[in-house]
């Protein structure tokens, strides 16, 4: 469950706050003292930035708090240095018309890590997370450096740490229920990792789970065709997410919905460790 001492989110009337809608409301430098409750501490034990003044090597400000008067909507950016191309972590969560909490998007990006161009096509052009053009010299060479469909950099294994910021903060608004949208197969069963059931996809779930076992449908697709679709990717969980980001299932990887009570895990797992 919920660590115990999470006690409600209050204004400074003493009221009680559900909604990111209700904190946006709030002056600025007290909205942003609760969002900054979010970045994990390793950020700051890592990294050269002072948490109190949040701000880089260079004296300049790189946090960035994007949490609009009027809208149920926040966005942290933190990046090393203000004028780095990519962020170190980036999170972006709203309201739903349901009283629930969206996880809209997180990553963590490794600064000193390798940089892969996945992001963009061959001339440059922003491929909206893949889904218009993609960069196929990239992506091979992202995959052979071990990372996943999306991965622009290495991540920096942080994202447990600001999840349990965040079921805590979404405990203390009140609010029953956190909802995302997978990006990919590996996000998939990350979350399941992190206590995730299925509003929508557990069937396909299952199913790809199935057919990626031998002689299965997904694994006889695996014939070499491109280096995204090998024999023997079936078998891990890196091999198996670039083949579906490659187009294996045949059908677009969208429709994927999912949420979290906060303190409690489903105990779901469509990818399981005795079939890896």
């Amino acid at each position: 469950m919920v660590a115990a001492g999470s006690e409600p989110l209050v204004d400074a009337d003493g009221l009680p706050l559900s909604s990111l809608r209700e904190i946006n409301r709030l002056p600025l430098e007290v909205k942003e003292s609760i969002y900054r409750e979010l970045l994990p501490q390793e950020l700051f034990d890592q990294f050269p930035i002072n948490r109190k003044t949040l701000t880089g090597p260079d004296g300049e400000g790189v946090v960035q708090f994007i949490c609009p008067e009027g809208l149920g909507l926040a966005r942290i950016d933190v990046r090393l240095r203000h004028n780095d191309r990519d962020s170190l972590f980036f999170v972006e969560i709203a309201d739903t018309p349901f009283q629930q909490m969206e996880l809209s998007f997180c990553f963590v990006n490794d600064p000193a890590a390798p940089r892969f161009a996945v992001d963009v096509d061959v001339d440059g052009r922003d491929n909206s997370f893949a889904t218009t053009r993609r960069n196929l010299l990239e992506e091979e060479r992202a995959m052979t450096a071990g990372l996943f469909p999306h991965q622009v950099r290495r991540g920096l294994g942080l994202f447990g740490k600001f999840f349990a910021h965040f079921e805590v903060f979404v405990a203390r608004l009140g609010i029953g229920l956190i909802v995302a949208e997978p990006l990919s197969y590996d996000n998939a069963i990350r979350y399941e990792r992190y206590g995730f059931d299925y509003l929508a996809g557990k069937r396909l779930m299952l199913w790809i789970d199935n057919a990626f076992q031998p002689g299965g449908e997904l694994t006889q697709r695996l014939d070499g065709s491109t280096p995204f679709r090998r024999p023997g990717m079936e078998t891990t969980l890196l091999g198996r997410s670039w083949a579906i980001h490659d187009g294996i299932l045949g059908r677009p990887w969208d429709g994927m919905r999912i949420y979290k009570i906060p303190g409690v895990h489903a105990g779901i797992n469509t990818f399981p460790e005795n079939r890896r």
